[in-house]
């Protein structure tokens, strides 16, 4: 009986994607004119905040990683990647991408580093999934400074976003095997080990400069045109998402709108769950147990971004429910760090740095803000992370050879 079951499901499958746009064209189309609202909706957003924020950032990351450049700078992250999160020292740059530009950013890096075959199809999946965060724009900008009228809030909610995503990837990383890594010789003297670490820089960049093999001019245009394509579809995703989320809610009125909305898309449900906080943070009250649901939000970040993810990542065979746990362990580790850190941080009278005192437009879209002008201070911001890594693994590579030589 149960095979036969298993047997109709499987057969059944190729026709519920079918069914579904069916069944979203009759919704359309009974209800056309709040169905464009949605869709605008989602434009807006993609065209003024995600298009404009992520354009450069996943040009240039395309151009490092053929270039070599990122392979060698993995090769001092080594330490941190490998022993923290049991993968290869590359995935350090799109670390610190997918945190400093969001997971469309993120995915892109572990695309690349994937086709050039520096990474298999499940570390891939793990990279995407570790890297996965919502980009410091949204969480500054939008969330901050236009939902919550904030920048403090923004700040809270950015540092809480990005510690907890880094512990559901360490604690996801504790069930999978370490990646395979060459032995290395045994160093006897403090100048061996840095020419050792100058040669194994040096050779990694030109390895996968080699492998890669195009020309600049080749590279600069499949770069910006890759970029575009990748940034089409998640805004094919987001405005389908837009358009779902309001047909949800006009079937179910009784249904809360935060709670579709929070559960399917990132920037929609972060507006439904702020509504009605803007004045509450001009007044320093805001309510610590409607941030934490936030940050959980934020964290999951919707079956929206899922779906971009896995989209991209169709050629590494990324499994949707490993991916999902992850995301969901992000919202878990969110909410419970807001919750207990939220009074601790959240500081509404301190001097913010000039990218969270850009103001939005009044409609939530961030219209009037030239996303272009934070292009250098998200490029610092990148730096800085990458700086921090390297301490990071830094501090680790010593803590792992003392431990050896006391041993």
């Amino acid at each position: 009986m149960n095979t036969k079951i298993r047997r109709i499901a499987t057969g059944s499958l190729p026709f519920v994607p079918g069914a579904f746009a069916i069944l979203l064209a009759v919704a359309i189309v009974l209800a056309p004119e709040s169905s464009f609202e949605a869709s605008m909706q989602g434009l807006k957003l993609w065209w003024t905040l995600v298009f404009p924020a992520l354009l450069p950032f996943l040009i240039l990351s395309e151009m490092l990683t053929a270039s070599g450049l990122v392979h060698g700078f993995g090769v001092l992250l080594e330490p941190l990647m490998v022993r923290l999160f049991r993968l290869p020292g590359a995935g350090g740059w799109t670390l610190a991408l997918g945190a400093t530009t969001g997971f469309p950013g993120g995915t892109q890096g572990v695309m690349q580093l994937h086709q050039q075959g520096s990474i298999t199809d499940k570390e891939a999946g793990r990279l995407a999934a570790l890297s996965h965060f919502a980009s410091p724009v949204t969480l500054l900008i939008v969330v901050g400074a236009t939902f919550l009228h904030s920048a403090s809030a923004g700040y809270t909610l950015l540092i809480i976003h990005w510690v907890s995503g880094l512990l559901a990837g360490f604690t996801a990383s504790r069930f999978a095997p370490p990646p395979h890594q060459k032995s290395q010789p045994a160093m006897n003297s403090r100048t061996t080990v840095q020419k050792s670490l100058i040669r194994r820089i040096i050779h990694a960049a030109s390895e996968a400069r080699t492998r890669d093999g195009r020309s600049f001019g080749k590279l600069l245009g499949e770069s910006v045109a890759s970029a575009v394509q990748n940034l089409m579809i998640v805004g094919g995703y987001m405005i389908m998402f837009a358009v779902i989320i309001n047909i949800i809610i006009s079937l179910l009125p009784s249904l809360p709108g935060s709670l579709p909305s929070s559960l399917l898309e990132l920037h929609l449900g972060a507006q439904a769950l702020t509504s009605g906080s803007g004045q509450a943070a001009a007044s320093s009250t805001l309510n610590t147990g409607s941030m934490a649901l936030l940050s959980a939000a934020l964290g999951w970040s919707g079956v929206c971004a899922l779906m971009q993810v896995l989209t991209l990542l169709k050629p590494a065979s990324v499994r949707f429910l490993p991916y999902a746990a992850v995301r969901l362990l992000h919202g878990l580790y969110a909410f419970g760090l807001t919750f207990c850190l939220w009074k601790v941080l959240y500081a509404p009278g301190a001097v913010q740095p000039a990218i969270a005192r850009l103001t939005a437009a009044p409609s939530g879209t961030a219209a009037n803000v030239t996303m272009w002008n934070l292009f250098p201070q998200l490029l610092r911001l990148q730096l800085l992370l990458l700086a921090l890594l390297l301490v990071l693994s830094s501090v680790i590579y010593m803590f792992t050879s003392l431990r050896r030589s006391s041993g």
